[in-house]
């Protein structure tokens, strides 16, 4: 398994969008990553995604940040010391993330195992309204540690152990001035600068390829998309023309290792139903026309005995990370990228 898959399964959450045809939300997040106890895997890796694409990667063994996507290459002619400085900060990063995940283990009462410690933080923005969100998330292990309420910049403590740490934060008033202009002035920005360097990427559009599979003769058919872009997607059954939901679950959206994404929907149908009359509609933001695909029991593609055909990627809920006692901590003037935070023992 290499390094990013592994990380989509500690981290990547890939929310299901909903259908938008009028507006466009773009997103940049960071992910950062410290582990322990998993053999064969860096200590520290960190990813960067632009509208749920990674455009940059990092980790405790190469100790370079690198472009994953051509177009990323282009900020250099604006930013010539762009990766360098990008570099510098992924080492800062991993020696305060390695700091923290022993801390980590120290408030949990832990000593060996595996564990994982992560910061999710980034923006998100709307091309047509203007509107920007902020987020920025802690967590351990997979669950949410604390969390920052950008409305009141104050922290919520879902676990005793963040108490601590949301006191001090809350008590913190240039700290919370600094990420509340962060989060809603800087990232904005860098995610507009992203989104027109790889303008002729991001804002594509490719239909999926559709089929139906069928684990049993007794099983629910599953209408399966894949190879769409973007996320903005919506897929349902039709019978007689007609939009149905008895019998019908969605299943969960998730990226594939090319950058674009799939998709299933499935219907409980019995033998003795006339399957003519039923359609599988796959819907593309910015596609005028649905893709229809009409049932049909010679197209059905079984896999009885194997293993699913569907699920080729694995989610977990993005955790919040955990949050330890902070100092002051010189900034580089000539990166404001990323978010200025220090997590380190006192």
């Amino acid at each position: 398994i290499n390094s990013f898959s592994l990380l989509s399964i500690l981290a990547l959450d890939f929310h299901q969008a909903s259908l938008l045809f009028l507006t466009v939300t773009h997103s940049l997040k960071y992910f950062y990553t410290a582990s322990s106890g998993i053999p064969n895997f860096p200590s520290y890796v960190s990813v960067g995604l632009v509208d749920n694409v990674q455009i940059n990667y990092c980790d405790s063994r190469t100790q370079k940040n690198v472009p994953k996507q051509e177009w990323m290459n282009e900020v250099s002619s604006e930013h010539p010391r762009y990766w360098e400085e990008e570099t510098k900060t992924c080492w800062e990063k991993q020696q305060m993330f390695n700091v923290n995940i022993d801390i980590a283990k120290q408030r949990f009462n832990q000593t060996g195992g595996v564990h994982v410690y992560q910061q999710m933080y980034g923006c998100e923005w709307d091309n047509e309204t203007g509107e920007v969100k902020g987020y920025d998330q802690f967590g351990y292990d997979g669950e949410d540690f604390i969390v920052l309420d950008l409305e009141t910049l104050t922290w919520i403590a879902p676990k005793p152990q963040a108490v601590i740490s949301k006191n001090e934060w809350d008590n913190d008033k240039y700290a919370a001035d600094n990420e509340s202009f962060y989060l809603t002035q800087t990232c904005p920005e860098w995610l507009k600068k992203y989104v027109s360097y790889g303008r002729s990427s991001l804002m594509r559009t490719d239909l999926p390829s559709v089929s139906f599979l069928q684990k049993s003769s007794s099983s629910p058919i599953s209408c399966f998309a894949t190879g769409f872009y973007p996320n903005r997607a919506e897929m349902f059954w039709r019978k007689d023309g007609a939009e149905i939901h008895d019998g019908v679950e969605k299943g969960e959206m998730l990226p594939n290792n090319d950058g674009t994404f799939q998709m299933n929907v499935d219907l409980k149908l019995s033998s003795f139903e006339d399957w003519t009359k039923y359609e599988c509609v796959f819907q593309l933001s910015g596609v005028d026309r649905d893709v229809v695909t009409p049932l049909e029991k010679t197209k059905i593609r079984t896999n009885e005995g194997k293993a699913s055909l569907m699920h080729h990627f694995q989610e977990s809920k993005i955790p919040a990370y955990i949050t330890v006692t902070k100092e002051p901590q010189p900034e580089n003037p000539t990166s404001d990228r990323k978010l200025k935070k220090v997590y380190i023992v006192s």
